[in-house]
């Protein structure tokens, strides 16, 4: 696979302070840079923002895949098997609700993954995915 450029993300929190123990102490992301407004994470070699906006109205949106509600929209990054493995039992050891409990998806398919979903504090759906092969990534 080739080398990848890091990408920036900036998403909405409601709830700033609470946000920011999420990301710094449950996924034990590095903070970077911060003021009262927002704050940068070092989200697995990519960056994340958070940005303070007030709560928008509820409006979930799900897509069925692999016989599971995938919620729309959703971010996150595919992590190398292992790191995935104890990515997930870090989450469970910090009583993370899961919308999909960590499980591999298209199990004996092309495309097979171990995949998780859940929401940070705002209600912002992540994913985080890992393929025994990456040449699997974009397969069809």
């Amino acid at each position: 696979m080739m080398a990848l450029s890091p990408f920036h993300l900036a998403i909405p929190v409601s709830n700033l302070s609470e946000c920011r123990d999420f990301y710094t102490n449950i996924l034990n992301f590095e903070e970077g840079r911060s003021s009262e407004h927002w704050v940068d994470y070092n989200f697995f070699g990519h960056q994340l923002v958070i940005h303070y906006k007030s709560k928008p109205e509820d409006d979930a949106h799900t897509n069925l895949v692999d016989g599971k509600d995938v919620p729309v929209p959703h971010f996150g990054v595919v992590l190398e098997w292992d790191k995935f493995q104890e990515f997930a039992e870090l989450l469970k050891l910090k009583d993370i609700t899961f919308l999909i409990e960590p499980y591999i998806r298209f199990k004996g398919q092309v495309g097979e993954q171990a995949t998780m979903f859940f929401k940070d504090p705002s209600g912002n759906a992540l994913e985080f995915k890992a393929f025994k092969n990456t040449d699997q990534l974009f397969a069809k």
